[in-house]
C-alpha cells in the first residue's frame, strides 16, 4: 500500500501545493510528511489529471531549486525568512 493513501484530504492538498511550489525541495515534504521523492510523485500521478501530471513533472525535472543536492549551499532553509 502506497504511503500516500494513508494522508487526511487536507496533508494531499498541501503536499500538492508544497510540490507546485518552485523553491520547495522534495526534502521538505519528506521531512513533513514522510513522503520521498518517488511517493510525492506518485501521490501527484494519483490525484492530478494526466496532462497536469505531465505538465508538472516537465516543470520540475532538473529544476534545481527542487531538490536539496542541486541548491546553492548557502541556501539552508526549507521557506523563506519572509513567508512567515
Amino acid at each position: 500500500m502506497a504511503k500516500h493513501k494513508k494522508l487526511s484530504k487536507a496533508d494531499k492538498s498541501r503536499i500538492i501545493e508544497m510540490a507546485w511550489e518552485d523553491r520547495t525541495p522534495f526534502d521538505a515534504i519528506e521531512f513533513q510528511f514522510g513522503l520521498n521523492e518517488k511517493d510525492t510523485i506518485e501521490l501527484m500521478r494519483s490525484e492530478m489529471k494526466s496532462s497536469s501530471f505531465k505538465m508538472w513533472r516537465k516543470r520540475v525535472s532538473g529544476r534545481y531549486t527542487k531538490h536539496r543536492k542541486k541548491r546553492k549551499d548557502e541556501v539552508n532553509r526549507f521557506v523563506s525568512p519572509n513567508q512567515y
